[in-house]
């Protein structure tokens, strides 16, 4: 006889009514678990999808410690060092600002309670490129904002950090207003004027960092921005240089260029602004318009669609082989304990030293590539100092920021500050043997090669 509920003598269904039971109890604890942070298993996590697995405190745990990797792995800062961050009022900077300072701060209270004092803290000052004079936005407005900012800087706890507000036309020689003006005028590419206001901008920062005796100039760059970058370099024919630019370090500068943020999402950066409360200042933040505005839309769908699309970008570019200067050069500094200095050396990037880097585009500081250095070793049949900067540049910059018109190549060469024009100078004299025989080397090893 079938067994069914009513004539069943070994209890089977009331077996499976309590499986049933258990079942559904750890059903319920697993939908429990699934409303805890990951982490500490023991809060609710705050919403959002940055923040959807984590707890407030974890998250900016978590946060903090992608930062503090970066800064330890990769030497980026050390107790002898002088630190400049670069700052926007956007929350990338702003919360490179934070860490920093929190990371001075712990180093601070080390120093204080240490018996012998030994281990000196490092130092950190604040510089804002002002553009009042190229910004479309109303001056008033925009002085508001830099007492906003110098209000932010002041209120950190100690200790007390130097605030540079820098206007960005004294990267000229006495009154550069109108020259300035005029430089970015005789760009007629919307890409191209953007690029170049971004490399003055850079530049800038150099003239202030080297002025004041800085080593290091931190950038909030951030995994968002980055993956904007890979793209948009792609886009203009920048692949060869593009593994120097997406590093955690960036020395082929006279004053090092360091990413903490590297691994951070803006996302992220945004909700720990909000959760924490730390005041920004977008009215500095322009809007991107060519190719730099149609990257950011298209990168800003795929992170809609998927929330690892910039990830993804990022990890694929960082299988490029970096560069040499894409680490901080070695340090004989005694000072720094012997853990730090091997948690500084434990990632540092192994890069391939036969990839030709001695010689950069005036305009963007980028690596020249084979054909480049090729065009660079004919400068002596350059009549001109105007002949001698554009056969000095990368493919990029000449079909993007130089006119091309050759009889405005003078107007435009005459519109530069002194800094990109040494530069230039620097690439056409100094490094011309040394580039022939690289040339030389490049050209026998391709020979080998087809043999």
């Amino acid at each position: 006889m079938a067994c069914n509920p009513s004539n069943c003598q070994s209890n089977c269904y009331g077996n499976e009514e309590k499986a049933e039971v258990v079942v559904g109890e750890e059903y319920v604890s697993a939908n429990q678990n699934q409303n805890l942070c990951i982490k500490c298993k023991t809060k609710e996590p705050i919403g959002g999808d940055e923040g959807r697995m984590f707890c407030i405190e974890c998250f900016r745990s978590n946060l903090y410690g992608k930062f503090r990797l970066a800064v330890t792995s990769h030497a980026m800062i050390t107790p002898t060092d002088n630190v400049l961050v670069a700052f926007s009022g956007g929350p990338s900077s702003r919360v490179a600002l934070q860490f920093v300072h929190e990371l001075q701060h712990k180093s601070l209270k080390n120093f204080d309670a240490s018996r012998d004092r030994s281990l000196p803290v490092f130092r950190v000052g604040v510089a804002l490129i002002d553009e009042t004079t190229i910004s479309p936005l109303p001056s008033h407005d925009i002085d508001r904002a830099i007492q906003d900012i110098r209000l932010i800087v002041s209120t950190l706890a100690p200790p007390i950090k130097q605030l540079h507000v820098v206007p960005i036309e004294n990267i000229y020689s006495g009154d550069g207003t109108n020259r300035l003006k005029n430089l970015l005028d005789a760009v007629s590419d919307t890409t191209g004027k953007e690029d170049l206001l971004l490399h003055l901008r850079m530049s800038s920062l150099q003239k202030v960092a080297s002025e004041s005796g800085y080593n290091k100039i931190v950038l909030g760059l951030c995994t968002s921005r980055i993956a904007c970058h890979v793209i948009s370099a792609t886009v203009k024919g920048q692949g060869y240089s593009l593994p120097a630019d997406i590093q955690y370090v960036d020395s082929r500068w006279e004053i090092p260029i360091v990413l903490p943020l590297r691994d951070c999402l803006v996302q992220e950066l945004n909700m720990l602004c909000h959760l924490d409360g730390l005041k920004t200042v977008e009215l500095l933040k322009g809007p991107c318009s060519g190719i730099n505005g149609l990257v950011s839309s298209f990168v800003r769908i795929l992170q809609e669609e998927n929330p690892s699309r910039e990830c993804t970008i990022v990890r694929t570019a960082g299988k490029l082989t970096p560069f040499h200067f894409n680490r901080i050069p070695e340090s004989d500094d005694s000072i720094i304990p012997l853990a730090t200095r091997r948690r500084q050396k434990r990632y540092n990037l192994k890069p391939n030293e036969s990839i030709s880097s001695e010689s950069f585009c005036p305009i963007c500081n980028s690596p020249l590539n084979k054909s480049d250095m090729l065009r660079l070793s004919n400068l002596g049949s350059c009549q001109t100092n105007s002949d001698s900067f554009g056969a000095a540049c990368c493919s990029s910059c000449r079909f993007q920021i130089l006119p091309k018109d050759p009889s405005s190549i003078d107007h435009f060469y005459s519109l530069l500050p002194q800094p990109l024009v040494a530069r230039a100078k620097r690439s056409s004299y100094d490094n011309l043997s040394l580039l022939r025989e690289q040339i030389k080397d490049c050209l026998l090893s391709d020979s080998e090669d087809e043999s």
